[in-house]
């Protein structure tokens, strides 16, 4: 017999039963939240080091929602700097490195435009751009990193990031040869990942 409480009765002419005390309810599990600065936060490994990179998704929703997909799909992973140019910039994002390649083989489409007025972000040194061809919304999967300010580009090419730490791996990327910068045995993209993928600390 149980009181309306639901914990055991008393009998009469009986000690009394200890009740193990109830359990609090539970709160329904949720997932956590990603932080985030984590989740727009892609770290670049290269052979001279880490490169972490501020993703800018109020600038250009669309180029990092699909730099962070690439991402975690290892797409990046182990592609080369097929193209760098000495003071200006190191191009990679294609795994085939011929810089005609990219994701619309894995049924990724050309992205449409997001250009940035120079009031609200410029090419400058550790900008981070997506490549096109001379259509404006060709962009796709490749990509590339500043060496320096190319205030030509401003507001003709989407600007989707920014290095905020280990530039200096940047600058080490070894460099191409002749005016269009293609490089003979590039350096390659170790791997790419969402910061807030990495495994929680112990």
């Amino acid at each position: 017999m149980s009181d309306e409480a639901g914990t055991p009765a008393e009998i009469p002419g009986e000690p009394p039963i200890e009740a193990a005390p109830e359990a609090a309810p539970q709160a329904e599990a949720r997932p956590a939240e990603p932080d985030p600065k984590l989740e727009n936060t892609l770290i670049l490994e290269l052979k001279d080091g880490a490169v972490t990179i501020e993703l800018l998704p109020e600038l250009a929703p669309q180029h990092v929602e699909r730099i962070k997909t690439l991402a975690r799909a290892g797409f990046y992973d182990n592609t080369p700097f097929h193209r760098v140019i000495e003071g200006f910039m190191a191009q990679g994002g294609d795994p085939t490195g011929t810089g005609t390649g990219g994701a619309r083989e894995q049924g990724y489409a050309d992205l449409p435009a997001e250009f940035s007025p120079p009031n609200k972000a410029r090419f400058v040194r550790g900008a981070c751009g997506m490549a096109r061809t001379a259509n404006p919304n060709s962009a796709n999967s490749q990509f590339f990193i500043m060496f320096g300010p190319a205030p030509s580009l401003d507001g003709q090419y989407t600007i989707w990031g920014r290095v905020v730490a280990g530039m200096e791996a940047v600058d080490k990327i070894k460099r191409g040869t002749g005016g269009n910068g293609i490089v003979q045995g590039p350096d390659r993209l170790i791997k790419a990942r969402i910061a807030a993928d990495a495994p929680a600390a112990a």
